[in-house]
């Protein structure tokens, strides 16, 4: 690794700071330079008290000025995402952009032209990749442990009914569920199977009658090679959160948690006519790990390679989940439209 100390910053001081926080901890190449929020209760107070960063903010426009700053991790409100990541890149940050990477394709175009434009780096924290679970399933599927590729489905079930957000930013006409929780189980697929197609869907609001936007979906998708799709999302749904995942394929089944200490692999016998009895494969729940996902961020910087997550990929995500609230609004299947590479 290089001798170089990254100075970062934290923006955004919710509950998901917490576990980048831990993470910037983790890197020995990088320093916690600074935390900020201008929310009114005691959070940067908590952290600053917890973390011990050398600095604290009110108002990022005090860090993207600040030439020690070498990394900002935006991890504010998605309608805030535009405007703050497009002003640390062009005063020559590099930026992890929690997800979703934006609520509309727009917004994700001008970040990558922004990104474009300045050369600096830009990784969407599409932090389901890095759960070991969602790892060691991609893992399997890549190695043909079940086959070709028949059936994915994945979900995101999460009540929202406690968790609204400080003053209220998840509840918002912009903010469709699918968009801003689904995104976890649509990129996870995408990871697996590839970019769908087309997509079908359609939602209710039964749960959250006071919020302004539907609160379960489900969404079948064309994936390539004749993959059929599925997520549900719920952000109302009365039960603990998961995203519970099966992936079929012609020679086998896997069945699993995000949280779960263990994984169902269902194979074929020799004969290639019965399945096995499955087997229990140990996993290891873990599952916001910013540490990894930090860690993969820092490397790309220090080798000068890709980052492992790009801003396409994060804008790809987000026109999936757009395409899948346009379907369930129409009522009819809809096309989905990538964003140029």
């Amino acid at each position: 690794m290089s001798e170089k100390k990254f100075n970062v910053a934290l923006i955004g001081c919710g509950v998901i700071a917490d576990f980048h926080l831990q993470g910037v901890l983790a890197q020995k190449d990088c320093v916690l330079y600074a935390i900020c929020d201008n929310a009114t209760d005691d959070r940067v107070e908590r952290r600053r008290a917890k973390y011990n960063p050398l600095h604290t903010a009110t108002d990022y426009r005090e860090l993207v000025n600040d030439p020690n700053v070498d990394i900002a991790i935006v991890a504010t409100p998605d309608n805030s995402h535009l405007e703050i990541t497009s002003a640390f890149l062009k005063a020559g940050k590099q930026v992890l952009l929690e997800k979703p990477m934006a609520l509309t394709i727009e917004e994700c175009n001008e970040m990558r032209r922004v990104e474009k434009e300045t050369g600096n780096r830009l990784m969407v924290g599409q932090v389901a990749r890095y759960n070991p679970n969602f790892k060691k399933a991609k893992q399997l599927v890549d190695s043909g442990a079940i086959g070709e590729l028949v059936f994915v489905e994945s979900e995101y079930a999460h009540d929202y009914m406690r968790s609204r957000g400080y003053d209220d930013w998840r509840v918002t006409p912009e903010r469709e569920g699918m968009i801003g929780g689904g995104c976890h189980a649509v990129d996870f697929l995408r990871w697996i199977a590839g970019n769908p197609t087309e997509v079908t869907a359609y939602s209710t609001h039964k749960y959250l009658t006071d919020w302004p936007v539907d609160d379960t979906t489900i969404a079948i998708y064309k994936f390539p090679n004749n993959v059929i799709g599925k997520v549900f999302c719920s952000i109302g749904v009365k039960r603990d959160y998961t995203m519970r995942t099966c992936l079929y394929g012609t020679e086998g089944t896997i069945i699993f948690e995000s949280h779960g200490t263990e994984m169902k692999l269902y194979q074929v016998d020799k004969n290639g006519k019965n399945y096995t009895f499955p087997k229990m494969v140990p996993c290891q729940p873990k599952g916001h790990n910013m540490t990894a996902e930090i860690d993969d961020f820092i490397k790309a910087i220090v080798a000068g390679e890709p980052n492992p997550i790009s801003s396409i990929e994060g804008a790809s995500t987000v026109a999936v989940c757009r395409a899948t609230v346009e379907s369930a609004k129409l009522g009819q299947p809809v096309q989905i439209v990538y964003p140029e590479a």
